[in-house]
């Protein structure tokens, strides 16, 4: 018998046999990592969409209020400062996981996730502000499509969030184990991919939408 396949010293009568990879080799080390950049890339198509949603009914105001009449852009540039330093935060928190310096991954995790809680804060207050005015989502189809990107978007760091704090105290429970490292990872390339998307919107709702 292989080293691959090895059956137990001992199985219970009447019990199928159980059998252990003891090499690993039908475990790729990188399986965990391709399978999250499948889910990145079915986001991609989840944003696209709406993206597109947006091209086709971002100028359908319905005899409503545009977005150079809502849009208030130094406060959408402050937001988007948030989310920007954010990403700079966690690649701090990834230097410090290759040093293996736990504490500065936690820290530096830490601010990460204010910086993330900044961005979700001032969108909500913009979401609050515009259905204050009259702009909900019913308003218009143009309003529907930004309600729905946006929202998704700022889903999607809420989300990023929740799994930040988890992975915080896995890391101080369990270390900078290779497990945690690999969720570290995972983690920094879905922030990324959310600082990505954000650009979009940020130039192609916001700052074209003024024009």
């Amino acid at each position: 018998m292989s080293d691959a396949t090895a059956l137990p010293a001992a199985a219970a009568p009447g019990q199928p046999p159980q059998f252990y990879d003891l090499s690993g080799r039908h475990h790729p080390q990188n399986g965990t990592l391709l399978g999250f950049w499948l889910y990145l890339m079915s986001d991609c198509l989840i944003f696209a969409c709406l993206f597109a949603v947006y091209g086709v009914l971002g100028r359908s105001y319905a005899a409503g209020p545009t977005g150079a009449e809502l849009f208030d852009l130094p406060l959408v540039a402050v937001n988007t400062a948030m989310l920007l330093l954010s990403s700079i935060t966690y690649g701090f928190a990834m230097l410090s996981m290759q040093a293996r310096r736990q504490a500065g991954v936690l820290a530096w995790l830490a601010v990460t996730g204010l910086f993330g809680l900044a961005f979700l804060g001032l969108e909500l207050y913009e979401f609050s502000h515009l259905i204050h005015q009259g702009a909900g989502p019913q308003r218009s189809a143009f309003l529907s499509a930004f309600f729905a990107l946006v929202g998704t978007h700022g889903l999607h760091v809420a989300f990023g969030i929740v799994w930040l704090v988890v992975l915080m105290v896995q890391v101080q429970r369990h270390g900078l184990g290779p497990e945690n490292r690999r969720r570290l990872m995972c983690l920094s390339m879905f922030w990324h991919f959310l600082d990505v998307v954000w650009i979009g919107v940020f130039t192609f709702v916001y700052l074209m939408g003024t024009l």
